[in-house]
């Protein structure tokens, strides 16, 4: 058996490599790793790696994060700028007993010192996004904030090993040095090969306020189905938070057990792509419905028309 999941249709092209390498013995850690750099390397997708929107000065600022479920390692970059693939540097962080999570210049530093490739991440179609959005601002004082989906990924291997991988370049025009959840542990991913894995995208925010990864890894832990998991912890914390906090961002999570079953919950429409040793590469549409479940669908060739449309527009 093996399997991967992985949030937003961006991962799709990731979804269909990684499944090369999983039919053929490769790793989960393998997995993880070359769906997400497919996202990051992709300039037309604007809240990942090259071409990701960057901060409210203009700085592409990323983060990262790497865990194996097997051994727990975790490894993890926040604010590194100027590294074409987070998700590796983070990977490799994850093989250091201590310094494994790094920030801001310590983490870009740490990249080039190991022999990772320097990249401007800034395309020139995200500058002009951006100067429009400060113009926008100016004129309307319109918010700045948009935009903030972070490619998670959960893969299981043959030899039933799991892992989980997430990168995100935040929440567009935010402040320097703002991290969200996706490098946190057990906010933004969680895996334990012996249960399942989970990985979160959404407004970080309010994601850091449930730790909802690791709650779903938990939850099938304790017998839940992967989708009876999700739908427990998404749902009942949107409902705690707006009660609590008052309001509640959008945010999503997909996970899968080490049996290869998946699950999916979300609190806004969110895309998502699967595929296991039974069932081929897709993608569907999630949305809450009004019972605390989640309705999924495949997604139509009408949507992706549109989809492919709406991101390759001119600025």
């Amino acid at each position: 058996m093996w399997g991967i999941i992985a949030t937003w249709r961006m991962a799709h092209e990731g979804v269909i490599n990684a499944k090369e390498l999983l039919e053929n013995e490769g790793t989960c850690g393998d997995a993880v790793e070359a769906s997400i750099k497919y996202v990051e390397d992709y300039p037309f997708y604007k809240s990942v790696g090259y071409g990701g929107l960057p901060n409210e000065r203009g700085i592409v600022e990323m983060d990262a994060a790497f865990m194996d479920g097997n051994t727990f390692k975790i490894g993890a970059v926040a604010s590194i700028v100027d590294v074409a693939n987070p998700i590796s540097v983070a990977r490799k962080l994850s093989n250091e007993k201590f310094n494994s999570f790094r920030v801001g210049q310590g983490a870009t530093e740490y990249a080039m010192l190991a022999g990772f490739e320097r990249k401007n991440m800034l395309t020139n179609r995200a500058k002009k996004i951006w100067q429009k959005r400060l113009e926008e601002i100016a004129k309307t004082n319109l918010s700045p904030y948009d935009g903030h989906d972070t490619v998670g990924v959960v893969s299981l291997d043959k030899h039933q090993g799991m892992a989980v991988g997430t990168s995100s370049s935040g929440l567009f025009m935010k402040k320097t040095g703002r991290v969200g959840d996706s490098p946190l542990s057990g906010s933004g991913f969680y895996v334990d090969s012996q249960i399942g894995g989970a990985t979160a995208t959404g407004l970080g925010e309010d994601l850091m306020k449930g730790c909802l990864a690791y709650e779903i890894v938990r939850l099938m832990g304790e017998g839940k189905t992967p989708q009876e998991a999700c739908d427990q912890a998404v749902y009942s914390f949107t409902h705690l938070l707006k009660e609590r906090y008052g309001k509640a961002g959008a945010f999503s999570l997909v996970a899968m057990n080490k049996k290869g079953e998946w699950g999916v919950a979300t609190n806004v429409e969110f895309t998502f792509s699967v595929a296991t040793a039974n069932e081929k590469p897709a993608i569907y549409l999630a949305n809450p419905d009004d019972n605390q479940k989640t309705i999924i669908e495949p997604i139509t060739k009408e949507w992706l028309e549109a989809y492919e449309k709406r991101i390759k527009a001119p600025i």
